[in-house]
């Protein structure tokens, strides 16, 4: 049984004063299409994001000064971390594209769905 046609719509949110992990938690609903009748496990049917504004994201509590972003080169001691406030003052966009990554199911959908999501400061 084939599947049905997807139509994808192209949804806008502005992030002015909207919490990092709520805002990254619906994004990756719309990018997977769960909000969709024809939602399908297997099958690539969400919307386009665009988000505004990212540089107006809040985080809760104290985690702007204790959250910390991690990296590591493959090396011995390459491993780096950077807090929070010094990845939001670089690159806000960042953090909101890094929260939906990981937001997204593990499988090989993830890069296509990811693709369709746009931050912009």
């Amino acid at each position: 049984m084939p599947h049905a046609p997807i139509n994808r719509k192209v949804v806008e949110i502005d992030a002015t004063g909207k919490v990092v992990g709520r805002l990254a938690s619906e994004i990756a609903r719309l990018l997977m299409g769960k909000h969709k009748a024809t939602y399908a496990p297997n099958v690539d049917g969400g919307d386009l994001v665009r988000v505004k504004n990212a540089s107006k994201i809040v985080f809760t509590g104290n985690k702007l000064e204790q959250k910390h972003y991690f990296n590591y080169s493959g090396y011995p001691g390459g491993m780096k971390a950077r807090r929070a406030k010094d990845v939001m003052d670089k690159n806000p966009t960042r953090i909101l594209k890094s929260a939906v990554d990981r937001m997204l199911p593990k499988n090989t959908l993830r890069a296509r769905r990811l693709k369709r999501l746009t931050v912009v400061k």
